[in-house]
């Protein structure tokens, strides 16, 4: 429903800030090391949950990390708080790097992850974190600018959305990128379906 939300910090603490926009001041969830560009305006990628009894803001640096909480959201066993715990534990990178090297050990070290709750990260994102590059996630957070940096991610599930597996891809974004570059995401997405 919300892309995103743009406005003046007006409150931060560990695990929320507030922002107001145009008067209003919107309440957000937010990881704990996550590290929100300075500035008057203030740019938070933002993700809602409707539940009975409230309805909670969550609120993300960029839109990979915001994507990676989405993807953690439908991981069985895992719901807001634990994804949002997950993600203020390991960042983004870190993240992508445990699931890809199938780090159990690493996983578990997250307070409330267990095990059984690791594994089934592992089973269920194992092919769905391809979309992710642990390098763009990093840059993230050194200022790279947003559009370039999702440009990949874009890509790839785009061609998710066609049916592609998610190793092909990958791999045709990744030709893609080698050949020109990611700073344009049709360009980006032609090519790769034109190297498949």
């Amino acid at each position: 429903m919300y892309e995103y939300l743009e406005g003046r910090l007006s409150m931060r603490a560990a695990a929320r800030l507030v922002l107001d926009v145009a008067g209003v001041g919107y309440d957000l969830a937010v990881p704990l090391m996550a590290r929100f560009a300075e500035g008057k305006k203030l740019r938070v990628y933002v993700h809602l949950i409707v539940r009975e009894d409230a309805h909670t803001l969550y609120g993300f640096p960029d839109v990979d990390t915001r994507d990676l909480f989405r993807t953690l959201l439908g991981v069985r066993g895992v719901g807001p708080a634990m994804a949002l715990g997950i993600l203020s534990s390991l960042p983004g990178d870190e993240l992508v790097a445990a699931i890809q090297g199938e780090d159990t050990a690493r996983l578990c070290s997250v307070k409330g992850v267990g095990k059984k709750t690791a594994q089934q990260i592992l089973l269920d994102l194992r092919d769905k974190i391809a979309v992710f590059s642990a390098k763009d996630l990093a840059e993230g957070k050194g200022g790279v600018p947003a559009a370039i940096n999702t440009n990949r991610a874009d890509a790839v599930r785009a061609l998710l959305s066609i049916g592609f597996k998610d190793k092909d891809a990958d791999k045709a974004v990744q030709k893609a990128i080698e050949a020109v570059g990611q700073d344009d995401l049709d360009t980006l997405i032609r090519t790769a379906l034109s190297l498949r």
